[in-house]
């Protein structure tokens, strides 16, 4: 599976609406991916990696569009709380369906990727995974490297020496070094239901995040 309705969601925060209105379309997509995985069952699939939502509050674009003075709002890495709290929350929901779905698919295996949890460590502790904290390699101004207006790709856009000591590439994207991360968190650690290592699957397809 892709990511289905990440990005509504993302359109939605990036009006700056509010959380709560913003839960009211979480059903929406969330049946949409459920839609998606009964049709690509009905066609053959039978092992399907279904993502989560990453903890966004910790995203340089959320930072830069939400920056507030309350420090109230941020945790102790300096991620904005009540938008990982929002998180959370959509990746319970989608669990819950996804608990639906093996109960009507029980012949398919129907992964959950944990990418909240994979991905939190490298914001709760950057020092120890050889990362930046919360700033952009790819971008411009303002105290995470990025502007709204001025995006990487553009002429005046500075890039990073090294990419690999960053979590975000752009304030949109991760990194490859922090998406290997990911991967690896998922693939070969705790951070998938059920976990890689329960399942018949070959290594050979994971090579790359074994190294």
């Amino acid at each position: 599976m892709g990511e289905i309705g990440g990005n509504d969601l993302n359109y939605l925060f990036f009006q700056q609406k509010r959380a709560e209105d913003v839960k009211t379309y979480v059903p929406y997509v969330i049946n949409a991916i459920a839609s998606a995985i009964h049709e690509l069952i009905g066609v053959g699939a039978r092992t399907l990696i279904v993502p989560g939502n990453l903890p966004i509050g910790c995203r340089v674009i959320y930072l830069t569009i939400y920056e507030s003075p309350d420090k109230k709002q941020y945790d102790q890495s300096g991620c904005l709380k009540w938008l990982n709290e929002f998180a959370e929350y959509y990746n319970h929901e989608l669990q819950s369906k996804l608990d639906k779905l093996r109960t009507l698919h029980p012949h398919a295996n129907i992964i959950y990727a944990d990418y909240y949890n994979a991905a939190l460590p490298l914001y709760r502790d950057p020092k120890k995974f050889g990362f930046i904290g919360l700033k952009a390699c790819c971008g411009k101004g303002g105290p995470y490297n990025f502007n709204e207006l001025v995006k990487c790709g553009d002429p005046s856009v500075n890039v990073c020496d090294d990419p690999s000591k960053y979590i975000g590439w752009d304030g949109i994207h991760l990194t490859e070094a922090a998406y290997k991360l990911i991967a690896q968190g998922i693939i070969k650690g705790q951070h998938s239901q059920p976990q890689f290592s329960s399942l018949c699957l070959s290594n050979e397809n994971f090579r790359y995040f074994n190294s």
